[in-house]
């Protein structure tokens, strides 16, 4: 695997595939990713790939969920189980992710999520990520369509863990998120653009 240069005054990585990359490759920096959801089975449904790749890359996976939940679909992807309730509570104190991925059903439901997800947004430093059928409208000019193609281990873990939450749907080779540009990414995304839609149109499909 490539390594920082240490042979001038700046430093280069090797660009890897993320699922192939490693905290050797950035320093032994562990990346964490807070995932807000409804629900664990609403993370793995339309996360579930991702969550899992991004897992198997080295990344410290949180999925914050309302109420008491089962951790175990989420465990079959390398994530951990969290409350929201208690995070909301203390206003995010303690908490610092690399990445923010949250649904856009929690917006509508929790004003604190919703504004959380726009100062997210503003602060550009983080990668933010939605999924749902339609963001706050004060976040909605701030997030571009993107996607997600699953690596086949993924799809193989995600449909593991969403039988395990419940559900029968059969996972696709890619899910679709709503993403912000960031300034000051900790590492280059993973998640490409796709055609544009337009902004009333959901990206549940």
């Amino acid at each position: 695997m490539g390594g920082p240069s240490h042979g001038g005054g700046v430093q280069h990585v090797r660009r890897t595939p993320l699922a192939t990359r490693t905290l050797w490759d950035w320093g032994l920096v562990k990346y964490r990713l807070d995932v807000v959801a409804l629900s664990v089975a609403d993370a793995v449904q339309h996360a579930g790939g991702w969550l899992f790749d991004r897992a198997t890359a080295g990344w410290e996976v949180t999925v914050l969920v309302p109420g008491a939940a089962d951790d175990t679909p989420l465990r079959i992807l390398g994530a951990e189980l969290a409350s929201l309730d208690d995070a909301l509570a203390t206003g995010g104190r303690g908490r610092t992710p690399h990445a923010i991925a949250m649904a856009a059903g929690l917006c509508l439901r929790e004003p604190m999520a919703s504004e959380g997800l726009h100062l997210a947004l503003l602060d550009r430093g983080l990668e933010v990520v939605v999924w749902g059928e339609y963001p706050p409208p004060a976040s909605a000019e701030l997030l571009s369509p993107v996607e997600y193609r699953l690596s086949r281990a993924a799809r193989a873990f995600k449909t593991r863990a969403m039988a395990t939450a419940g559900l029968s749907v059969i996972p696709g080779p890619v899910e679709d998120f709503r993403s912000g540009a960031t300034v000051h990414a900790p590492i280059p995304s993973d998640l490409g653009p796709v055609g544009p839609w337009p902004a009333t149109t959901p990206i549940d499909r």
